[in-house]
């Protein structure tokens, strides 16, 4: 009877160790396996079974398209501005086993590697072209981010520059100049405006002391039709007149 317990005691234990190492890798996750201490498989998604004080489940890693805001960095341009300039980057691991071994603390490398790439190129620009050159500044660091984390199992997918803060000083003037441009602009469209009224009341003035004097010349010549007559045919010819003058000021 004894030995009847132990075999089942036995069994027991087995089917514990079966249930308990049997894993199940979610969607979009893989899991790094290692055996004795060296890596042996990348499970992906799906039923799997671990044998027991053999393998270990490393690193659990997601390879679904993460996003890290990184702290503002000092760079400095070509004409010697310092700016405070925040990125944002877009990027998803590739290769589960690379990303494991393949560099240490892997976001702080990315966000290292970001700033260094980020102060070479601003400081190849002046202060106009940094800020007029968001596209060109993300493409280029996205191509050299995503070539030298390539080894590390990661793609970056793109990089955004959040923010562009120049010095206060240089805010406040480029902030007078946008206002001077706009007030600039302001006077052009009412001086347009004025000029148009102004040429509008001397047509008017034309057409109505020209439609007078025909009006008067031909009343006199015959009488009361000639008047009415006269009247109509004069402010004709003044709105004609003064509808050629604005025709070839156009």
């Amino acid at each position: 009877m004894e030995g009847i317990y132990i075999l089942l005691g036995v069994l027991a234990v087995i089917i514990l160790l079966i249930i308990c190492n049997i894993k199940v890798v979610p969607q979009a996750y893989v899991y790094v396996i290692e055996r004795f201490g060296a890596f042996h498989a990348a499970w992906g998604t799906g039923l799997h079974w671990k044998i027991p004080l053999i393998e270990k489940v490393a690193k659990r890693v997601s390879i679904k398209e993460q996003v890290v805001d990184f702290q503002p960095q000092s760079v400095i341009t070509k004409d010697n501005v310092t700016m405070q300039i925040d990125t944002v980057v877009f990027f998803q691991i590739t290769n589960a086993m690379q990303f494991t071994y393949g560099v240490e603390r892997p976001i702080s490398a990315i966000e290292n590697l970001t700033a260094t790439t980020l102060r070479n190129i601003v400081g190849d620009l002046d202060l106009e072209a940094t800020l007029t050159s968001r596209d060109i500044i993300n493409t280029r660091i996205t191509a050299i981010l995503d070539e030298a984390t390539d080894r590390w199992g990661i793609k970056v997918q793109r990089v955004e520059l959040k923010n562009i803060l120049p010095p206060r000083e240089i805010q406040d003037a480029m902030e007078r100049q946008m206002k001077a441009d706009r007030e600039r602009r302001e006077q052009v469209i009412q001086a347009e405006a004025d000029k148009k009224r102004a040429a509008k009341a001397v047509g008017n003035t034309i057409t109505g002391t020209v439609g007078r004097e025909v009006g008067k010349t031909v009343g006199g010549k015959f009488g009361k039709f000639g008047k009415t007559l006269g009247g109509n045919v004069g402010a004709s010819l003044g709105r004609g007149i003064f509808s050629t003058l604005f025709s070839s000021k156009k």
